[in-house]
């Protein structure tokens, strides 16, 4: 993801610094890549001389950078890491230096919290909303049915993590995994769904008395996880993303107010050598990159991508750019 975020904001016109831990390949020569282990002490003199930095580090690592960045005066972030910890806890630290962050910019979370809160600017007496949401392949096999097409480790946080919910008007803590269910996903038919903790910010900024979100997996992966005591390092090999085998993304999310109800559903099946998944979740991150670079995003302080939702403007460019390159997006009220 990160490799399609800088490839693409290169190719839109910008200056482009990668730091990463391995080498990458097939990087534009234009693009000054280094190859470091993120620490801490470090960060400042790795983003030193640029306006806007991307942070794609997994979840365990990702928050670690967090101070660091927002201690850099009048730093723009735009923030990927799907991490246990909550960024907003340096909200003050990012106003102190006249900083912004805007977290959780990929699909779900992300794109699906702007259009949650587009909803409820449109229906203050939203009741119920619901997210499903998954990146497979198009075909499944006799074994796992699936390749992880962001970081495994974040794939296992996302098994084991407390899912917190919203159930009858109270935020409440289950176990992941669980309420599984069938779900119709268009074009491939029936798959399964379980709850896991991808609620994250829309637990405190969208009222309505039920609030939940889905993983998406073919019949059987779940079951497969449950039934052997797999170590971390057996999965991240299980999963490990095959370039050439067909995958897809969808989300669906799914409204219902005294109104009437609104659904969304967005598919994307990859395109140019890109996972779908690095597509809808990196077009997502380089639109509010570019946001933050343009000035769109005028207040100091530690966002949520909800605030995407709160201006149709803004939601209409992020909608726009994701179908204009070929992510499929339909609403139905």
């Amino acid at each position: 993801m990160g490799h399609f975020v800088a490839q693409t904001l290169f190719e839109r016109g910008h200056s482009i610094r990668l730091v990463d831990g391995q080498q990458i390949n097939g990087l534009p020569q234009q693009i000054e890549f280094i190859q470091s282990l993120i620490e801490k002490d470090s960060v400042k003199h790795m983003v030193s001389g640029f306006e806007v930095v991307v942070n794609c580090l997994p979840g365990r690592i990702g928050h670690a950078v967090r101070a660091p960045l927002l201690s850099c005066q009048g730093m723009l972030v735009a923030d990927l890491a799907f991490t246990l910890e909550d960024p907003r806890e340096l909200n003050q630290l990012a106003i102190d230096n006249n900083s912004t962050m805007i977290y959780d910019v990929g699909i779900a979370p992300g794109l699906s919290n702007a259009l949650l809160m587009d909803a409820q600017c449109d229906f203050p007496s939203l009741q119920s909303a619901k997210i499903w949401v998954g990146g497979n392949p198009q075909k499944p096999d006799d074994e796992w049915s699936y390749m992880a097409p962001f970081s495994p480790s974040d794939v296992i946080e996302e098994y084991t993590r407390p899912a917190r919910i919203r159930r009858a008007g109270v935020n409440v803590t289950e176990q992941p995994l669980t309420e599984r269910h069938a779900v119709s996903v268009p074009g491939y038919g029936q798959m399964e769904a379980f709850l896991t903790d991808g609620l994250r910010s829309l637990l405190d900024t969208i009222h309505c008395d039920e609030l939940l979100e889905y993983t998406v997996r073919w019949p059987g992966h779940i079951e497969h996880y449950l039934s052997g005591n797999f170590s971390e390092d057996e999965l991240i090999n299980a999963w490990k993303f095959d370039q050439d085998r067909p995958e897809f993304t969808w989300l669906s999310i799914e409204t219902v107010s005294e109104q009437g109800k609104r659904r969304w559903d967005i598919i994307d099946e990859g395109k140019d050598g890109w996972s779908s998944m690095a597509r809808t979740t990196g077009l997502v991150t380089v639109e509010v990159a570019e946001m933050l670079a343009e000035g769109q995003i005028k207040q100091s302080g530690i966002m949520p991508p909800e605030i995407l939702g709160q201006s149709k403007q803004l939601l209409d460019r992020l909608t726009t750019a994701m179908s204009d390159n070929g992510v499929r997006i339909t609403r139905s009220d």
